[in-house]
């Protein structure tokens, strides 16, 4: 309560006798409490301003027309106790200037996302925010500084005082049981690259009987995806009797979170049940500057990811906890982001892993980049047309209602972080794919104000990770042999972000090949929407939540079909 108190008082609002000059909007002065730390800060300062009730201002920012407004600007060497300007200057979102917002009381908060200084080894210099166990979220990042939520009224304020004098506080480590383990190294490649020391990390689901059984060796199954705190979908006791029911929008069910403790109590019943299959069963950590992970590739705005987790983190687990340690018993699943990565990973390094399963992946061939071709479009944001301004969507529902646009989109971004540093989707796909660009930071595929897109860095693109062009171009190379059979790719039709668009032109390739036939599996769900994963008996809240399962018949086919003469079928199967 007392540090509540306190912060009101130093968050008080402050009505200046030199009001703001008419047209130009409320000006907002933000110091950092000298109590918080005494040396001068570098990051991105965001402002938000709601009429919402509920949670905080820094959880109502979305691209959704739910969100609430929030502007931002780069700070550099700033002191506590230094007033920094937001004003009509500021970029903002979904609102462009603070001069245009309508009269009234909000709710205000302002955050610092802040950044450190990381020494490249090739000479560049860069401010960047680090994750600090939270996978990239600048609102609930350990470290930055916010104030508790003020009311302004702004039909009578020109001026707003704002203090951060609050500290989001650390992320206590997971603790491991008999199942889940949790474990770090540090990567010498990584570490080298950067400059500093980088550390891989995995939560690892152990099969049953692991300790009554050392003389099993396993198969290896990686689920790559977002940042994973501990192992998720896992629960060894029965759905809590005392949770109150909630209410999940995006299926429109009330007690989700109770189906999904029962669903991941199901899994651990499954999965110690007599006869299953034992595997083990990875998520891996990732994350870097940019984003909640790496995208599991080389890059040159992030390092060698690809090789750091494929010959340091996976060879590292495999003999800590006795996996096979060969090509054809490891095998790569996921959605979305790790839909993406688990074919990417697929395609560059097709001798380590036996196959994989993307779902939902995102966009795997950059002549359907969401709605745009990266090749032959001029403008991101809008249709070509000499007379009409057209936007382009950005995401729908499963009947085609557009909720945000390209624009929209990425102008949320833009507020967040300027040079690629939002930590949110676009910039990752850019830090990921594109070449360095002239500032030390990643080439803007596009211009994030105005969407015109340059061709030049669409061509890196296009020969370094188009997935779709990479096959295309390398199939009767080899690639293709060392890929067959191993590539299965689902997505619904009516994906929320239109990544079906780029499947349909992949396999439209894949179907059409026969030295050699790929001899894999494209599905599509009929109306599904994002996250779909080859389900056809579940619905998307359902079959979403069991990744960790779903694909375990067609491994075990796999496996049967591919490993050599001689492999171990045995130890695992008691």
């Amino acid at each position: 309560m007392k540090q509540a108190l306190n912060s009101i008082i130093l968050s008080v609002l402050i009505l200046c006798s030199c009001q703001s000059k008419e047209g130009e909007g409320p000006v907002f002065e933000i110091t950092i409490a000298e109590s918080l730390i005494e040396q001068a800060q570098d990051g991105r300062l965001i402002l938000m301003l709601s009429t919402k009730e509920g949670s905080e201002p820094r959880f109502q920012i979305s691209d959704g027309p739910e969100s609430q407004l929030a502007f931002g600007i780069d700070v550099e060497d700033w002191e506590p106790g230094k007033p920094m300007v937001i004003d009509s200057d500021a970029f903002g979102y979904p609102i462009r200037s603070l001069k245009d917002i309508p009269k009234g009381t909000y709710q205000v908060q302002a955050l610092l996302n802040r950044y450190e200084t990381f020494n490249l080894k090739d000479g560049r210099i860069l401010k960047l925010p680090p994750d600090k166990g939270e996978g990239q979220q600048w609102n609930r990042k350990p470290g930055n500084f916010y104030n508790l939520p003020i009311t302004v009224d702004l039909e009578k304020s020109g001026k707003v005082a704002i203090v951060l004098d609050q500290e989001i506080p650390p992320i206590p480590a997971p603790e491991d049981t008999k199942y889940i383990k949790h474990v770090k190294m540090k990567s010498e490649m990584l570490s080298d690259w950067w400059g500093s020391d980088v550390y891989l990390g995995a939560n690892v689901l152990l099969p049953h009987g692991f300790d009554e059984h050392p003389e099993a060796r396993y198969p290896l199954m990686i689920f790559h995806g977002h940042f994973p705190y501990t192992f998720g979908g896992w629960r060894e006791t029965p759905p809590d009797p005392d949770l109150e029911p909630d209410y999940a929008a995006r299926f429109g069910i009330s007690g989700y979170n109770i189906l999904q403790q029962q669903e991941a109590y199901d899994q651990y019943k499954q999965w110690v049940s007599p006869n299953f299959p034992r595997y083990l069963v990875i998520e891996i950590q990732h994350p870097t500057p940019y984003y909640d992970d790496s995208y599991a590739v080389n890059s040159a705005n992030q390092g060698p990811y690809g090789d750091a987790i494929t010959y340091e983190l996976i060879p590292y687990i495999e003999e800590m906890f006795r996996g096979i340690g060969e090509g054809w018993s490891r095998f790569l699943y996921g959605g979305s982001t790790g839909g993406w990565e688990s074919l990417a990973v697929m395609i560059k390094y097709p001798d380590e892993y036996g196959a994989c399963f993307a779902a939902c992946p995102d966009p795997i061939d950059f002549q359907a980049y969401t709605v745009v071709d990266i090749y032959k479009d001029k403008n991101a944001y809008f249709l070509d047309s000499p007379w009409k301004k057209t936007p382009r969507p950005g995401k729908r529902d499963y009947l085609g209602h557009v909720s945000a646009t390209l624009e929209e989109m990425n102008h949320r971004e833009l507020v967040l972080g300027t040079k690629g540093r939002s930590g949110q989707q676009w910039d990752i796909w850019e830090a990921t794919y594109s070449p360095v660009g002239p500032d030390g930071y990643p080439a803007r595929l596009w211009d994030k104000v105005t969407g015109e897109i340059n061709p030049e860095v669409a061509a890196f693109w296009k020969e370094n990770y188009d997935l779709g062009h990479i096959l295309r171009r390398d199939w009767e190379k080899g690639l293709g042999e060392k890929l067959k059979g191993k590539i299965h790719i689902y997505c619904g039709d009516m994906d929320n972000y239109y990544l079906n668009n780029a499947v349909y032109l992949v396999e439209e390739f894949l179907e059409s090949t026969t030295n050699p036939y790929y001899a894999g599996e494209v599905d599509y769900g009929d109306r599904a929407e994002h996250c779909w994963n080859g389900d056809h008996d579940n619905p998307i809240y359902i079959s979403r939540l069991r990744y960790n399962t779903f694909y375990l018949p067609k491994i075990l086919e796999i496996i049967k079909r591919d490993a050599p003469q001689g492999a171990d079928l045995s130890s695992w199967r008691y």
